[in-house]
């Protein structure tokens, strides 16, 4: 049977932002973030985020395995904190493992598994991630997209879009 506390964490969950939630369960959040539905660890209080950062619906972890080992060594437990620095692109299901620091100015790819630490100003991509380029390699590279929307309104950026030209749009 639910507790009336498990049925008040529940409604805080739902009423909560995303931020918000993270924020009250101990993740260590800066200023200017978009979080997104994210699925924190059981030890939320060992990840810490910067600023300026966009956390698409990822998963970060900050234990695991242990349960595997548990029936030789039945009290095995290990932690490690995750650290995310300022201006941060994690894509979506993106998977985050104990112990990763990624660095500032860093773009995760949609799906990446990051097993190692990031240093700052990359582009990494992949399973298990691996660097792809620097951010200034990945601008260069798509420099000639840019069409500066930035701060429109939805409106505004609707009929500029639907006015561009095909060669203004992304190709694979």
């Amino acid at each position: 049977m639910k507790t009336f506390s498990n049925i008040i964490q529940r409604f805080r969950k739902l009423i909560y932002t995303p931020e918000k939630w993270a924020r009250y369960i101990g993740v260590t959040i800066g200023h200017d973030n978009l979080i997104g539905k994210n699925h924190w660890s059981s030890e939320p209080y060992l990840i810490s985020i910067g600023s300026h950062c966009n956390l698409s619906d990822c998963r970060i972890f900050t234990h695991g395995g242990a349960r595997s080992i548990r029936s030789k060594y039945p009290n095995f437990d290990c932690f490690g904190k995750v650290v995310i620095g300022d201006y941060v692109y994690i894509g979506r299901g993106v998977l985050i493992m104990p112990g990763v620091t990624i660095g500032s100015n860093v773009l995760v790819g949609a799906g990446s598994v990051v097993t190692k630490s990031i240093p700052n100003g990359m582009m990494v991509a992949g399973n298990p991630a691996r660097i792809i380029c620097t951010i200034d390699e990945y601008y260069e590279r798509n420099k000639k997209w840019d069409i500066g929307s930035k701060g429109m309104s939805a409106s505004a950026k609707k009929k500029l879009l639907l006015e561009l030209p095909e060669d203004k749009f992304i190709k694979k």
